[in-house]
């Protein structure tokens, strides 16, 4: 059993420069990927910067970590500036992108329904979320897209001059429900989840996903390469010492994740955390270790 893999979840709420040194601070720790949220704000808390133009900022400013969104937003965001934005910041870094994508919050504290209209149900928020995907997909890998669907449209959008990675930049699919495996399965690389919700144990509740994630794939055909644990949302101990966080890697490694993301030490909320822990979790299992 392999150990796996860990990255680390950024707070955009510094200001430039001093959100530069965090993000060259993560890859110095040894982390072997980097997110951000991508939101307007986040559960009401502001400053909160914009999380693609944080990225290729990120990018100018570190040459080993992986970089990307966990997740990037349908609720305020258009396929077509999304995919040229992804296609410069795949530039920008090298090839070091990954966009993890979800359906979108239903909080209007951190962008749900910004926009206006009327308020998405359940079911148009997963019909969005595929035709979301499936348009970005065809937007970062021909190279002429014309698309009329029942939610977003593009006309003769030229793809050049592509992706660094190809046939285009990995996608990681957050989708715990039915709709939300099958997307993950036909496009994703990678599936994201936390473990929360389900009235079971975190434990126990990935289990019973990532049974339903198999089944969706054997559907496709296709097998996926990436696991991603998002912790902090559940109460297990992730941060509390090294010794509980190796003991939650590994129960998670046993079912088959093989990306742990931890979220940076922030004061004062739910994921404050002591950062000489954290570092310790770093140096372990980060590139270094």
């Amino acid at each position: 059993m392999t150990a796996p893999r860990i990255g680390t979840v950024m707070w955009p709420t510094q200001s430039w420069p001093e959100a530069g040194e965090s993000w060259r601070r993560a890859e110095d720790l040894g982390f072997r990927h980097a997110w951000v949220y991508d939101h307007l704000a986040w559960r009401g808390a502001t400053p909160w910067y914009d999380a693609y133009t944080t990225l290729a900022a990120a990018a100018a400013v570190t040459s080993r970590v992986r970089i990307g969104t966990l997740v990037t937003s349908p609720n305020f965001r258009h396929p077509v500036p999304t995919a040229h934005a992804a296609k410069t910041i795949d530039h920008i870094s090298g090839g070091r992108l990954t966009l993890a994508i979800g359906s979108g919050g239903t909080h209007r504290t951190s962008d749900a329904g910004v926009l206006g209209g009327d308020e998405w149900t359940p079911g148009e928020r997963a019909s969005r979320f595929a035709e979301w995907v499936q348009l970005l997909d065809r937007l970062l890998t021909e190279p002429e897209t014309t698309f009329e669907g029942t939610y977003y449209s593009a006309r003769e959008v030229v793809e050049r001059p592509g992706c660094v990675q190809r046939p285009r930049v990995p996608f990681v699919i957050a989708g715990n429900g039915p709709r939300g495996m099958r997307v993950a399965a036909r496009y994703g690389s990678g599936w994201v989840t936390s473990g929360e919700g389900g009235g079971d144990a975190p434990l126990e509740v990935v289990r019973t996903r990532l049974a339903e994630l198999e089944a969706a794939c054997g559907e496709e055909g296709r097998e996926l390469d990436d696991l991603i644990l998002m912790t902090g949302f559940t109460d297990e101990p992730w941060l509390e010492s090294l010794d509980a966080f190796a003991d939650l890697a590994g129960r998670y490694a046993e079912l088959g994740f093989t990306e742990i993301a931890v979220h940076w030490p922030r004061p004062g909320t739910p994921w404050e955390a002591d950062m000489k822990v954290f570092e310790a979790i770093a140096a372990e299992y980060g590139e270094a270790g």
